[in-house]
């Protein structure tokens, strides 16, 4: 057995406390450990399981100390395996600082440990920081090296992008985009998708159709996740007709790519071209995933198509598709549009998994229908069984407690929604306005108002709706005059409120002044609904053959409120003949 020879220096108890930092920067600690007693006792270098310790036993290993720590000398024997080992690194450590741009860096964005620090970019070659074979000058040649001297792989510029997006830092994305190609690296399919990913998260269009053009250089658009990446990015920033265009000249188009194209149109209100969209990838055989069906079924929601609905349930059955917290949610959804809130009830009870957004779709479904008990005990059911109400759910509860005037829960819900730390914001604001004015509390609604930190058009329109159903008109008609000041930009229901308030309070002068004002100021077309408070407020005042001609002279057909309006007006007034009239 070869032995480790050395001469001590005079003063130093340890002399392998002198070179042991070198032989640790040489060879990482679980190949190679030392330890002072060793260095102290016997003055011989042992190591625990090391590939050194075994080098030395079995006599492949040549080890010499002379004078001091940087003249130690580890060679291998040429006849043995590990010095062939050995050679062989050596050798490709001297043709990488040979000639460093033939090979890749990929020490910033390793994968694992495994994955090698340097390749060679033609031959299948590789090399490790962390080898135990490599030479010791490897260290100092590296760090001599100038930054940037390896080029970057693609694969490491392509990782860069990704977990910038991950991250959520899209700015960054494309700003490594820009500086992979200023280096000199052609992006791949593999590089498009996250920067088209970063496009769509920033809504940049104009940047999503540069990165095209050079898809389209690249001869990437054929790619079908390329491609699926392009059709989301034009349809979330808007523009339906570029995502149709890329959609159609796909070659393959998977279930991600008709997914996409479908919720595109659903987003853009065109829910009978995603049925038609659907109908068209079922004849050419892809086969649907939980995302297409999500999409479908808000299509029949916005068409409240309930028989295409209730067959898409069916296929989502047949196909085994799991009843997730998306699906489900998008199930009850339409059911509930479509006016079956039995469905939606039954679908939400078979759900393994309810997270609070499927609670809270149940919830407005109910207060839709007009249950607004069964919405109240939904509520007290989610609570016992753990689940922490969100704002939707707040909203939706003070809307149930509104359509049954519970006042007693609304204010409970009031509490819970301090208590919660959960902002008064516009909705959630706007909705304790309309609970309160609607349970007959006009001054617990105006405190609610005042101490909102800040109000848009339905806060506003909220209180304006409250004083107009208590009949509090120079309250509305004050408060109309400061939404002016505020530079409030009206709409309908902000005039259907103030003529509302007008007739309630027998401001005739009025009423017919801000109806006049609706369309000469505002430019507000009269619907039904201010037709209605108009021949309300000439009913009230008595003015029944008025009310008759502006029937006769409305610029819209009337509906059912119209004549019941003034079918009351009659009754009040005892205008037998003219109630005959209204009723045949």
């Amino acid at each position: 057995m070869l032995r480790l020879a050395y001469a001590p220096p005079p003063v130093h108890h340890g002399v392998l406390t002198q070179f042991a930092p070198l032989l640790a920067a040489l060879f990482p600690a679980r190949w190679f450990q030392t330890t002072a007693a060793a260095a102290r006792g016997r003055g011989r270098v042992h190591s625990k399981k090391s590939g050194i310790t075994k080098g030395v036993e079995q006599g492949n290993i040549k080890a010499q100390y002379q004078g001091g720590p940087a003249n130690v000398k580890l060679h291998y024997d040429p006849d043995s395996v590990d010095g062939h080992k050995w050679r062989i690194v050596e050798k490709l450590w001297q043709e990488f600082f040979s000639d460093p741009s033939q090979w890749w860096d990929h020490r910033l964005e390793k994968a694992n440990a495994k994955y090698p620090d340097f390749k060679h970019k033609k031959k299948q070659a590789a090399l490790w920081l962390s080898s135990l074979w490599n030479p010791p000058w490897v260290g100092p040649e590296l760090a001599a090296m100038a930054p940037g001297t390896v080029q970057v792989s693609i694969f490491s510029w392509n990782t860069r992008l990704i977990r910038s997006v991950e991250a959520g830092d899209y700015e960054k994305t494309l700003k490594l985009f820009q500086q992979m190609q200023q280096e000199g690296m052609i992006p791949n399919r593999f590089t498009f998708v996250p920067v088209l990913n970063a496009c769509t998260s920033l809504q940049a269009l104009e940047e999503g159709r540069r990165v095209h053009v050079q898809i389209m250089q690249s001869c990437c658009e054929s790619d079908v996740y390329v491609g699926t990446s392009l059709v989301d990015m034009y349809t979330k920033c808007g523009s339906i007709e570029d995502a149709q265009r890329v959609f159609y000249r796909m070659p393959t188009r998977d279930a991600a790519a008709w997914s996409a194209m479908i919720l595109a149109h659903v987003k853009c209100g065109q829910g009978q071209k995603a049925l038609d969209l659907y109908q068209q990838m079922q004849k050419e055989g892809v086969k649907s995933d939980p995302i297409t069906f999500v999409g479908v079924l808000n299509a029949c929601a916005s068409l409240q198509a309930l028989e295409e609905g209730r067959h898409v349930h069916g296929q989502m059955i047949r196909s085994g598709c799991e009843l997730n917290v998306f699906v489900g949610n998008s199930l009850i959804d339409m059911y509930t549009k479509c006016g079956c809130i039995e469905d939606a009830r039954r679908v939400f009870d078979r759900m393994p998994t309810r997270d609070v957004v499927v609670w809270n779709a149940m919830i407005l479904g109910h207060v839709k229908c007009g249950q607004g008990q069964k919405a109240m005990d939904l509520f007290q059911q989610m609570q016992e069984e753990g689940l922490q109400p969100s704002s939707v759910t707040f909203v939706g509860m003070l809307n149930a407690c509104a359509s049954v005037a519970a006042i007693e829960e609304g204010r409970s819900v009031h509490e819970q929604i301090i208590q919660s730390g959960c902002d008064l914001d516009v909705f959630i604001g706007s909705s304790l306005i309309n609970m309160y004015a609607n349970c007959g509390s006009i001054v617990d609604a105006q405190r609610v108002f005042n101490e909102m930190p800040a109000h848009n058009l339905i806060s506003m329109n909220s209180m304006l709706r409250g004083y107009a159903m208590h009949g509090e008109g120079e309250e509305a008609l004050g408060h109309f005059e400061w939404m002016c000041q505020e530079g409030a930009e009206m709409n309908t229901v902000t005039f259907v409120s103030l003529l509302a308030a007008c007739s309630h309070a027998d401001l005739m002068d009025e009423g017919l002044h801000y109806f006049g004002c609706m369309g000469l100021v505002y430019g507000i077309s009269a619907t039904v609904d201010h037709y209605a408070c108009l021949v309300d407020l000439f009913g009230r005042a008595g003015c029944l053959h008025q009310a008759e001609e502006l029937i006769e002279v409305m610029s819209c057909a009337p509906d059912i409120s119209t004549p019941k309006a003034l079918l009351s007006a009659c009754r009040v007034h005892g205008n037998v003949e003219m109630e005959e009239q209204i009723a045949k």
